[in-house]
């Protein structure tokens, strides 16, 4: 069968793109309540021009989220069609500074139907990028500055083969 065999990985707004195509909605009303300023995007949200709904790409078959951003929009109900497997990550220190809340992330990752494969990371949410160059530590450290004791070269090792056995079991 075509398209039996199509898995997603989403990491951040990769993430909320992956929700969204596994069957998510999202609840813009909700989200107007957390619009704060004058951006084109809370004043179409505020004005009602957003889409009914989204489109489903019923060809993935299986989904691994990372860190999804931003959050808002998702409720337990809006997230209720997600039928497929999923292995979902989320940090435990996030990147607020960035939009990514992870309370939010919990949230929405414990409200997903059935039962996604969920697991902890103790870094924050750039922990999901790969591990960086000396060079690239010292031009955006923000980026690549991970708390005392995080390893990040070994956690990649063990994500990346979690994420290949997940795809490996369902698709």
């Amino acid at each position: 069968m075509p398209g039996h065999k199509i898995g997603f990985f989403g990491f951040s707004k990769g993430g909320f793109t992956g929700l969204v195509l596994a069957g998510a909605t999202l609840d813009f009303q909700r989200t107007a309540s957390y619009c704060e300023n004058d951006s084109f995007f809370c004043e179409q949200v505020r004005s009602g021009d957003v889409p009914n709904n989204l489109p489903r790409d019923v060809r993935i078959r299986a989904a691994v989220i990372a860190d999804p951003a931003p959050t808002v929009a998702f409720t337990k109900s809006t997230l209720s069609s997600i039928d497929i497997p999923m292995q979902v990550w989320r940090s435990e220190a996030g990147a607020k500074d960035r939009g990514i809340d992870p309370e939010g992330v919990a949230r929405v990752l414990n409200a997903l139907p059935g039962q996604p494969e969920v697991h902890v990371v103790p870094a924050g949410h750039f922990a999901f990028l790969s591990p960086c160059s000396s060079e690239l530590a010292a031009s955006l450290p923000r980026f690549c500055t991970d708390p005392p004791g995080f390893d990040r070269v070994a956690f990649h090792r063990d994500f990346d083969a979690s994420v290949l056995r997940f795809f490996r079991e369902h698709l």
